[in-house]
């Protein structure tokens, strides 16, 4: 198990083969995927997996399991992840929690968690997030977490065009 970072109440590891379970609870609940308009299949979660697992080898992070430090339960995702953002690649911060940890401030606490990570650790000079819009929640964990909104952009997924709010903090050390 490769922990990353830890936080008042969670640590961030990266995900296992072990976690497909847990990632299912989430990926797979229509109300948490609402973002992406439709729950994951079992194919998808595990593609999902391998991908994070492909981020690591070559970016060095990707979303990580976000873990209970109390019971060692795995609630959720949290990371950084590189997005097309208006022809840039740039560094995201993302979450997804399984719904009975929503409204609890575990999104926020990792989310700052990230942000800390990515500017003390990888030294990047800033981060984003990209949140679907409509989706106040993740709009408040953005601002949490000392981002403002700097624009917006249209991603095509699952056959849809879906507008997009972009997020930054710059990295002021």
């Amino acid at each position: 198990m490769k922990k990353i970072l830890e936080t008042e109440r969670l640590y961030l590891r990266e995900l296992e083969e072990t976690d497909l379970e847990a990632m299912c609870r989430v990926l797979q609940d229509a109300e948490v995927m609402y973002a992406y308009e439709h729950a994951f299949s079992d194919e998808e979660v595990r593609e999902w997996l391998e991908r994070q697992r492909k981020r690591y080898r070559e970016d060095g992070f990707g979303l990580w399991a976000a873990v209970l430090r109390e019971t060692d339960e795995m609630i959720g995702q949290c990371g950084l992840t590189m997005q097309d953002c208006l022809g840039r690649r740039v560094p995201e911060i993302g979450y997804l929690f399984e719904k009975a940890y929503w409204h609890q401030g575990y999104a926020s606490e990792a989310a700052a968690g990230c942000r800390r990570y990515a500017f003390d650790v990888l030294e990047l000079p800033e981060v984003y997030s990209i949140i679907r819009e409509g989706n106040e929640a993740s709009e408040k964990v953005a601002a949490r977490n000392g981002m403002e909104r700097t624009g917006s952009l249209v991603k095509h997924y699952y056959g849809m065009d879906m507008a997009h709010s972009v997020f930054c903090v710059k990295n002021m050390r």
